[in-house]
């Protein structure tokens, strides 16, 4: 399952206590209304070149959840329950005809499901393991030309192992992680090799996180897709990237908060060359 590269930031949202710990523990939670949004006139081409394409608007509604059934295991999901695709008019330039009128698609997205599963912790180290199950839920056809997608319509199975840890700095709470993974895709699309770091620091007497993130994704090139016909999309087969983010969540109380994301390619193929933003309100179940 083809999640675009913005969207992975949901599944590496954590707060840290003092001491490392990747797992939510037996009884623990973390539940968050979310909606993400992308406006793409631009995009990286199979070279690397940045090349203009029409204007497109991505937007989701979307729904984060995890809960530990164990001590060290948990479930995960994440449900995009409403995903739209639109682009504009094409006006021409000439004498401000429409030259093509615009369309919007809207649906239900690819729904992920997995468990993280931790496999060492002492002290300020924690390392954990992660399987995501991406549903082909979403419609990978849409429009009058079959472009105009909120999902890419094939099943996959990513796994990760992450390694972390957390102490202080300056007396405010830090973090540090990273993780490596392989993303095994189906219907013809190659499989993925990711990695990345990220990092965060509380101020305000626990009250807000400030988190940044660089995240790569290559792309091993096995599938037997036509990628450079989808040039743009976020679903195209052999997008490669990568990205740097930034993130703000603030607590109201000890359980309730808000978030905002800002997620951007610096290089990559095959992938929209410009910004993402996203946000929501979680509830921190402890």
């Amino acid at each position: 399952m083809r999640k675009n590269i913005f969207l992975a930031v949901l599944f590496s949202l954590v707060f840290i206590k003092v001491n490392a710990q990747w797992s939510k523990g037996k009884g623990n939670g973390y539940l968050k209304l979310g909606a993400w949004y992308l406006q793409s006139d631009q995009h990286y081409t199979d070279t690397g070149a940045i090349d203009p394409n029409v204007t497109r608007t991505q937007f989701n509604l979307n729904l984060y959840g995890e809960y530990g059934i164990t001590s060290k295991l948990d479930i995960i999901t994440f449900l995009p329950f409403y995903s739209s695709i639109s682009q504009n008019n094409q006006i021409s330039g000439t004498n401000g005809s429409v030259i093509s009128a615009g369309e919007t698609v809207s649906s239900l997205g690819d729904i992920d499901l997995g468990v993280n599963y931790n496999i060492y912790q002492k002290n300020n180290w924690a390392a954990s393991v992660k399987l995501i199950l991406g549903l082909p839920t979403g419609n990978d056809s849409g429009g009058s030309d079959g472009s105009f997608q909120t999902g890419d319509g094939e099943f996959n199975q990513y796994i990760s192992t992450y390694l972390g840890y957390s102490g202080k700095v300056y007396d405010l709470p830090f973090y540090a992680k990273s993780y490596l993974g392989y993303n095994n895709r189906s219907e013809g699309f190659s499989d993925e090799f990711r990695t990345g770091l990220e990092g965060g620091i509380n101020f305000l007497e626990n009250k807000l996180w400030f988190i940044t993130r660089l995240n790569i994704l290559k792309s091993l090139k096995n599938g037997s897709l036509n990628a450079i016909t989808s040039n743009g999309s976020i679903f195209a087969n052999n997008i490669e990237f990568s990205s740097f983010g930034f993130e703000l969540a603030y607590y109201f109380t000890k359980s309730f908060g808000i978030s905002a994301n800002f997620d951007s390619a610096f290089d990559g193929r095959i992938i929209a060359a410009n910004a993402s933003f996203s946000g929501g309100i979680f509830l921190d179940i402890k």
